[in-house]
């Protein structure tokens, strides 16, 4: 069942919306050749817990950690450790939040050091297909659209869009309904109303679209090794007018 939020709820998702925000703010600075993505999740916590909110990932599913750390041929869901970044490659990095009992959900991808044209040109189109997915929310409009624009960019730029992950709902859940896939048939699933909150998060392949569970049931990879980028926005609307709670 589809939640529509009143004015004070999107209020409410914005302002966790903002901690993620600045969340990822702080951690590109620090995203470079030699840092630990443990390093990286610890500063993350840091700064969520002492901006008065709640870590949104950790102890969810049993997750441990406050970031998902996904790099070069992880799409998703990679664990903190002590595996130190190196130059050239990519790492995606997701983070939650949990402000007056509202989530908030972001996530970017970011270059580490020098990257290959192929890899900026992964993160550019991934990120693009965000920007074109968040154009498609209009009320009276399906969801089904956003996948579609999504879905035909990426593919018009020579990748893949993964099948198996989804966006999602958002509010006083991390995941709620409706799921928003990144693919998809125009005019197909449910109606876009005033008060819907939804994360828009493409998850895009350099090269096929399959993807397998890693050993540690947590980080999704590339069944061909090729790299994956994520971006995503969490947003609302309201008014019949797109506020993105995550910019």
């Amino acid at each position: 069942m589809i939640h529509l939020k009143n004015k004070s709820e999107i209020e409410k998702l914005y302002s966790a919306g903002q901690i993620v925000k600045e969340t990822l703010l702080l951690i590109e600075e620090y995203i470079k050749p030699g840092i630990t993505t443990l390093e990286l999740d610890k500063i993350a916590e840091n700064f969520i817990i002492k901006n008065k909110a709640i870590p949104g990932f950790k102890g969810m599913y049993d997750y441990p950690y406050t970031l998902c750390v996904s790099i070069d041929d992880e799409v998703v869901h990679g664990i903190p450790s002590n595996r130190i970044l190196k130059e050239g490659e990519i790492i995606g990095i997701d983070v939650g939040s949990i402000y007056d009992d509202f989530y908030g959900d972001h996530a970017k991808t970011f270059a580490v050091g020098k990257i290959s044209d192929e890899k900026r040109k992964l993160l550019e189109i991934t990120k693009e297909s965000l920007n074109l997915g968040i154009k498609e929310v209009k009320a009276n409009a399906r969801i089904g659209n956003i996948g579609f624009k999504i879905q035909n960019y990426v593919e018009q730029n020579g990748f893949s869009v993964v099948r198996e992950l989804v966006g999602h709902g958002i509010g006083r859940k991390l995941h709620e309904e409706p799921q928003v896939p990144n693919f998809g048939e125009f005019n197909q699933g449910p109606l876009i109303e005033d008060g819907l909150c939804i994360a828009i998060e493409p998850m895009i392949n350099m090269g096929s679209y399959e993807v397998y569970t890693k050993e540690d049931n947590w980080a999704i990879c590339t069944k061909d090794g090729l790299p994956s980028a994520h971006f995503e926005h969490s947003i609302a609307i309201i008014d019949n007018k797109v506020k993105v709670l995550t910019s």
